[in-house]
């Protein structure tokens, strides 16, 4: 399927269940705003929950190429578009020393040219692209300051970018944007007006199960309801940090990896390291507390 037949709110549904990827009415519905519309999608919310996999989701069904800009403390803008090569010049410059008759601008316009640019992924996401404009995801933009945040609105709003050295360069069509935050800190109003936002939540236990299921199908549907129960029971927990769906998905791989048919207050406290990742949090499931949660989560599972 092509964006352009992408008419529906169900079929952003279906184009993303293609790639076991289960998606909320809410969700698709932004979804298939942006892509309708052409406008960024910021999708906020805590690790784990799939706002990451959304834009792998969107690129793979769409036959589209993923450029990610993965979002650090200390990014500048010249990080995120592009770099000399400067190891490279410097070896043409010697090499340029030791012939006569050197014709100096002819070389600066060679070391300043496309040979020795170094594209980051801001500069690739506005070069035309085999299949069409590619999916540009901006992951964890929260992990960056202010004045990127300044930059990438300005990018942003006009889909180019400036090198001084070559001018301006513009995007031929518009790539689809994604941005994702872990909301460490709040991210400009001014770059959220440029985008439809939504809230990426921990799915309920239809939808966690469906996901489950999508994305590890040899586990039995069982073993499957136990996890999804006793991962949503251990939210309610007050962790450092709350296994996402990521971590379920992880988790249920481990104990197939084990052979695990059912759950047991053994073989939770084995295999804690796949769903808590912080020492604080696997004490507090020390000893009778895995037995507790695990018994209280069964009881709210309905029978098959």
């Amino acid at each position: 399927m092509s964006q352009t037949d992408i008419a529906t709110i169900d079929d952003v549904q279906h184009l993303l269940a293609g790639q076991d990827y289960v998606c909320g009415r809410a969700l698709a519905t932004v979804s298939f705003l942006a892509l309708k519309l052409g406008r960024p999608l910021f999708l906020e919310g805590e690790a784990g929950t799939g706002k990451t996999e959304i834009a792998k989701a969107i690129a793979a069904a769409l036959g589209r190429r993923l450029i990610r800009l993965q979002c650090y403390e200390g990014l500048d803008a010249s990080s995120a578009v592009y770099e000399w090569n400067f190891a490279a010049q410097m070896v043409a410059i010697r090499a340029a020393e030791a012939t006569e008759n050197t014709d100096r601008e002819a070389l600066r316009a060679d070391l300043f040219g496309p040979d020795y640019l170094i594209e980051r992924p801001l500069l690739q996401a506005m070069r035309p692209q085999d299949g069409g404009a590619p999916v540009l995801l901006i992951d964890e933009i929260d992990r960056t300051d202010e004045p990127f945040e300044a930059f990438l609105l300005e990018a942003l709003s006009d889909f180019q970018v400036t090198i001084p050295e070559l001018g301006t360069i513009k995007a031929p069509e518009a790539p689809i944007v994604i941005l994702t935050s872990n909301r460490t800190r709040e991210v400009h109003d001014a770059l959220k007006r440029r985008c439809l936002y939504h809230w990426v939540d921990y799915p309920d236990f239809r939808r966690e199960t469906e996901i489950l299921r999508a994305r590890v199908p040899e586990a039995a549907e069982t073993l499957s309801r136990e996890i999804v129960a006793f991962v949503q029971r251990l939210r309610t927990e007050d962790l450092f940090k709350k296994p996402g769906v990521a971590e379920t998905i992880d988790w249920a791989k481990c104990l197939l990896a084990l052979d695990v048919i059912s759950l047991s207050p053994e073989v939770i406290a084995d295999t804690l390291g796949a769903i808590l990742k912080y020492q604080d949090d696997i004490a507090r499931l020390q000893g009778s507390e895995a037995r507790k949660i695990l018994d209280e989560a069964r009881k709210t599972l309905a029978p098959t």
